[in-house]
């Protein structure tokens, strides 16, 4: 059984733990505190509202706890805010620079609320190196400008304004994607990490 933990502080949890609730050989966890991530074997960082889980996960004292567990090979997943989290640069189309807290720990430059407002929320189907075609969704979506170091974008579309953008990618035992596969019910994303806790990838 492969303990699958989804960070329950704001965002898309439930839509998370739903999807993992129906793969075989998986048990998720809503992990708030140390103590339930430390009995994890991954973790998913939802989407939602990156200042404020950046802030819970300040206020909780988990960060230095999800910044070990990761260095020493935990795999983990950021969808669209999660992504954020994960960055070790972030900008914002209207404001630049932001100073939101962040966790640092993959090589990615994100830009956030790239494509504009929520009515700019759109569907599509991204080919990811690895994990084939994902049906995603992309709600106040950021995107990634830029990997170096040990990251790579490994997924990208298509847009009539943004033009060829990086929408997922990986680093070691850390994948990133912009948008929500738990929205759409796709779980191509969430197979893929749970074969590198697993082990196989």
């Amino acid at each position: 059984m492969v303990r699958v933990g989804i960070l329950g502080l704001q965002g898309d949890v439930l839509e998370h733990y739903e999807l993992l609730k129906e793969i075989e050989g998986v048990e998720p966890v809503i992990v708030k505190d140390a103590r339930s991530l430390a009995l994890v074997d991954a973790l998913v960082i939802p989407g939602g509202e990156s200042t404020t889980i950046g802030r819970l996960i300040e206020m909780r004292g988990l960060r230095d706890y999800i910044i070990e567990r990761v260095r020493s090979g935990m795999p983990i997943l950021g969808t669209c805010a999660g992504t954020i989290l994960l960055a070790t640069r972030v900008e914002d189309r209207e404001v630049g620079e932001v100073r939101q807290p962040l966790l640092k720990v993959m090589d990615i430059h994100v830009l956030r609320n790239a494509f504009g407002r929520q009515k700019d929320s759109f569907e599509a189907e991204v080919d990811i190196e690895s994990i084939g075609r994902v049906k995603g969704a992309f709600i106040r979506a950021p995107i990634i400008k830029k990997a170096w170091g040990k990251a790579k974008i490994i997924g990208r579309i298509k847009h009539p304004v943004l033009g060829k953008i990086g929408v997922a990618a990986i680093q070691d035992n850390m994948l990133a994607v912009v948008f929500h596969p738990e929205i759409t019910g796709d779980n191509k994303v969430h197979l893929f990490l749970i074969d590198m806790a697993k082990g196989r990838m």
